[in-house]
């Protein structure tokens, strides 16, 4: 039977691709040089023309091939010793275990003998044996080769793992997962594949994922020191330290200190701000303190849902706007995870509680104990919340029906409430401030102002009311000052340039005589009241009782001058508005020169002002006075002076001696007073004029008779000028004839 027939053109791949067909391949017999010699039938199907082996030799022919080639479905028997070489290697060919940080445990995978065992002392049969496990006779050349060993579970898991070893070492994560989850599929109850997924779970930043496999490892190998020592690593990074100390202390031999030290500071961190939010007043610490045990979680780890709890606890003792807005977006985030979180809905509530907005605050309460009626947080805070409402709406009620003690005790008791909220005590502090002004209570007044401005540095209100009690107090240079200071601070808020006029005016007027101070009543007092206030003080500081000395009579003439305005309604309103020290320069731009303001067609007037000063005077009545403003005219005696009389005679001047020294004395006075009338009356022509002026219809007009009224009003102006220079000459020579008097005396 003729074992070396003639083949056809193999469709086998080239020698260069791999192969996973692996053939049994017996030693060959011993030759002189090792390789068998080719028989008769090779030696001429090699010479024959056209051959593939003589094209291939033609073609090549300077450079002959390093190996003969040979057919690769001949019988093993016929390979050329390189090509025998070549498969021996690779059947032999295997990977040893690398030791690393991985687990190796498990049994090791032996790649199955290409041929089969010797038994020592016996002989290897060859081909030319008669035993029963000779080599078969050489294929046919369509043969089927034969099945490759199927390999078990265990040794495909083995290799899987080997290569997700490989891949770990290499820091290609991915990849040494997926061969640990296919070695996992292949043995799932191996607790070495499970703990060595872990720890590529961890070095991919896998830490929830890397949690199970290390769980479902340690229940199948409870004391391993190896997986537990992996598990409390992973228990640290997600922010669970004590159960990381736990899981430590399950490790025999015990774990080192070194170990547990990332596990002990995070729990150190938390337990600090646990006790800053229970004991201190301020956020400030248990917000350092969380960020120090942040520091601790893994990379891309969420921070843990108590945590986040925890720091917007510490926003909301912060109570400044910024942090009430953190805390308000941190319990978003929370609701957005889970809107049925109770927790969540009680710090969103409490926020808004903090920024005044009780009604929905009391809404997110309602709502979380609808969520868990046994709630305690959320029954408290819905509670106080109420009583709080409740109570400041009572003061309100009080203080609306004029019962202002009634509310100042009210708001006292809705401040012992709840101490910590700033916002909501603030306001109740500027409403008892409001009550106390009522009750002329000013320091008062000012103390609780001052508290809320602490509560709440924004609350512009209660910086207004300060600044009011300050002038009702007495202190209008320090109300200027503070008025002017929001001014500066709130440009658009108008209302505040006329607090600042009114603050001034209070001030100019606080420096002059305080007649209701002289007369010891109150701004509001009545006529009878101010009339008894008179009578009981001319009793007591009448000159005639008090020696006749010049400190009674002064004191006695303030007492009747402050009568003589505050008895007057028209002088009273005149006193108490300040219209007698408003300088009529402060009402036009660029002052009263040439009235240049009025020709450059802007004028710089308080409309509020001037409306109310026009009412005061009922219009324009009583222009006569030979032609004066405001009936101004000045009566004059022989001579053109208010004093002929005084030339009547010796003996009359010596009766009227005293009267004319005190007369002396305060003509300095009424000059001034003659002035000041004088610039109120001009004042109240020039309010006139602009009144006129905003009357008409178009600019061009109003401008055009301003210009010829204000003229006039110069002529005015020079004439009662040159009025008051013959007054003091006059003044002059009465004192000259006062003297002459006393000298004939």
């Amino acid at each position: 039977m003729n074992f070396f027939h003639k083949k056809k053109k193999s469709s086998a791949p080239s020698i260069s691709e791999p192969t996973n067909d692996i053939h049994y391949s017996p030693p060959p017999s011993p030759t002189k040089s090792g390789r068998k010699s080719p028989t008769k039938q090779h030696r001429e199907r090699e010479s024959r023309p056209g051959s593939a082996q003589s094209i291939r030799s033609g073609s090549k022919a300077a450079a002959p091939p390093r190996y003969p080639s040979y057919d690769r479905n001949s019988h093993p028997l016929n390979l050329p010793a390189h090509e025998l070489r070549r498969l021996s290697a690779m059947s032999q060919m295997s990977d040893p275990p690398t030791p690393m940080e991985l687990d190796q445990g498990g049994p090791a995978y032996t790649a199955p003998s290409s041929t089969p065992p010797i038994t020592p002392g016996e002989f290897p049969i060859t081909n030319g044996g008669k035993d029963e496990s000779s080599p078969a006779p050489p294929p046919h050349k369509n043969a089927v080769p034969a099945p490759q060993p199927l390999l078990s579970s265990a040794d495909q898991a083995e290799i899987y793992k080997t290569a997700g070893n490989k891949y770990f070492k290499a820091k290609d994560y991915e990849k040494a997962i997926r061969e640990y989850t296919r070695a996992i599929k292949e043995d799932p109850k191996s607790s070495t594949y499970l703990s060595n997924r872990a720890a590529a779970y961890i070095s991919a930043s896998r830490f929830p994922e890397a949690l199970e496999d290390a769980k479902l490892a340690d229940e199948i190998e409870p004391n391993n020191s190896k997986i537990l020592h992996r598990l409390a690593r992973i228990y640290t990074n997600l922010g669970r330290p004590a159960e990381a100390l736990e899981t430590y202390a399950r490790i025999q031999p015990p774990a080192t200190m070194k170990d547990k030290a990332a596990a002990l500071e995070m729990q150190l961190h938390i337990r600090q701000a646990e006790d800053s939010l229970k004991n201190s007043t301020s956020g400030s610490m248990a917000l350092h303190a969380l960020e120090q045990a942040e520091r601790g979680l893994g990379f891309g780890v969420e921070k843990p849902r108590k945590w986040k709890l925890m720091r917007g606890e510490a926003y909301l003792k912060m109570g400044n706007v910024n942090s009430l807005g953190d805390a308000q977006s941190i319990a978003m985030n929370l609701l957005r995870s889970n809107s049925k979180d109770p927790e969540a809905l009680v710090l969103r509530g409490r926020a808004l509680y903090s920024q005044g907005d009780n009604e929905n605050a009391i809404q997110h309460f309602r709502q979380a104990l609808s969520c868990d009626p046994d709630f305690k947080d959320a029954i408290k805070y819905l509670r106080m919340v109420q009583k709080l409402d409740r109570m400041k709406e009572e003061g309100n009620q009080a203080y609306k029906a004029g019962r202002s003690q009634e509310a100042v005790d009210l708001y006292s008791k809705a401040l012992e409430v709840d101490p910590t909220n700033k916002v909501t005590n603030a306001k109740i502090l500027h409403n008892r401030a409001l009550c106390s002004l009522k009750l002329k209570n000013s320091s008062a007044a000012i103390a609780d102002c001052t508290r809320a401005v602490e509560l709440d540095p924004s609350y512009l209100k209660a910086r207004k009311t300060k600044a009011r009690a300050l002038g009702e107090s007495g202190d209008w240079e320090e109300a200027v000052r503070d008025y002017k200071n929001l001014a500066e601070q709130n440009p658009s808020d108008t209302g505040l340039q006329k607090d600042v006029r009114a603050a001034e005016l209070e001030l100019k007027k606080s420096k002059r005589k305080d007649y209701y101070k002289i007369l010891q009543v109150e701004k509001d007092a009545g006529d009878a009241e101010i009339k008894k206030a008179y009578r009981k003080l001319a009793i007591v500081h009448h000159p005639d009782k008090n020696g006749n000395t010049e400190e009674a009579a002064e004191k006695f003439k303030e007492i009747q001058e402050a009568y003589e305005t505050l008895s007057d309604s028209q002088k009273r309103a005149r006193y108490d508005s300040g219209e007698d020290l408003i300088d009529p320069s402060e009402m036009f731009a660029g002052g009263m020169g040439g009235m240049g303001g009025m020709h450059g067609g802007h004028v710089n007037l308080d409309q509020e002002m001037f409306f109310n000063m026009m009412n005061g005077m009922g219009g324009m009545g009583g222009m006569g006075g030979g032609g004066h403003p405001g009936g101004f005219a000045f009566q004059t005696g022989g001579g053109g002076s208010p004093f002929g009389n005084m030339h009547e005679g010796r003996d009359e001047l010596e009766s009227n001696v005293r009267k004319l020294k005190d007369e002396a004395k305060n003509e300095k006075l009424k000059h001034e007073a003659i002035q000041k009338k004088f610039t109120a009356d001009f004042a109240t022509l020039e309010q006139h004029q602009m009144r006129t002026i905003l009357e008409r219809d178009q600019l061009k007009q109003q401008l055009t008779k301003g210009t010829a009224q204000m003229a006039m009003l110069d002529r005015a102006l020079n004439d009662k000028t040159q009025r008051i220079g013959a007054l003091e000459v006059e003044y002059i020579r009465i004192r000259k004839a006062i003297y002459d008097g006393f000298s004939h005396l």
